[in-house]
């Protein structure tokens, strides 16, 4: 008997899926936003490029989102 219905495992699973990139995401521009405020208190000019330094992390949201569809359609499927 599993523990889980396969239907289940496959929410759990994509819920944790977003969460874990969503806090990932969180601690990493944590870290960048500290470290580019400091920068930009020294050197203004720098910020449009400091810019770009904080959405590429966003792509692991975006990262865990895809895979979040993607379990999720194969519930439909």
């Amino acid at each position: 008997m599993p523990l889980f219905e396969t239907t289940a495992g496959i929410a759990m699973a994509a819920g944790l899926s977003i969460i874990g990139g969503a806090l990932g995401t969180a601690w990493v521009q944590s870290a960048i936003g500290s470290s580019a405020m400091g920068v930009i208190a020294e050197k203004p000019e720098e910020a449009s490029k400091l810019l770009i330094w904080l959405v590429i992390p966003e792509t692991i949201v975006i990262f865990g989102f895809v895979i979040a569809i993607m379990l999720t359609l194969k519930i439909a499927g």
